[in-house]
């Protein structure tokens, strides 16, 4: 198995239940084919570089996973047939891309877990 990252922009127009819907969407179609889900992040309502279908803004998402390289043909084929997703970028990480994402999963997670100790202080 190898280790991938996928980053997609879904359209703006989406309510909060329709964007979980098809992140959902794409989480599925990972974890049928036997992979495994190692990391996901939303990065938010972010303004686009250029205009895509006249939109100037997208919801940002980051998956990262382990899985067959047939996989990325059905996750792919999936992106295609979403009217949702207006761009997606999926490709595999070497060793030392791999590195950088877990250093970068542990120090995103020992800040959330201080900011958490700091709120439950001030409580």
């Amino acid at each position: 198995m190898n280790h991938y990252e996928t980053v997609f922009i879904l359209t703006p127009v989406l309510s909060d239940a329709q964007m979980k819907e098809a992140v959902d969407k794409v989480k599925d179609v990972i974890t049928s084919a036997n992979g495994t889900i190692v990391n996901e992040e939303n990065w938010g309502l972010r303004k686009l570089a250029y205009p895509i279908q006249k939109k100037s803004t997208g919801f940002y998402n980051l998956i990262e996973f382990d899985a067959d390289p047939t996989t990325i043909k059905k996750l792919e084929t999936q992106f295609r047939r979403d009217e949702r997703m207006l761009r997606w970028l999926t490709f595999r990480l070497d060793k030392y891309a791999a590195e950088y994402a877990a250093k970068r999963r542990s120090l995103r997670s020992a800040k959330t877990n201080a900011t958490e100790t700091v709120e439950a202080k001030e409580d």
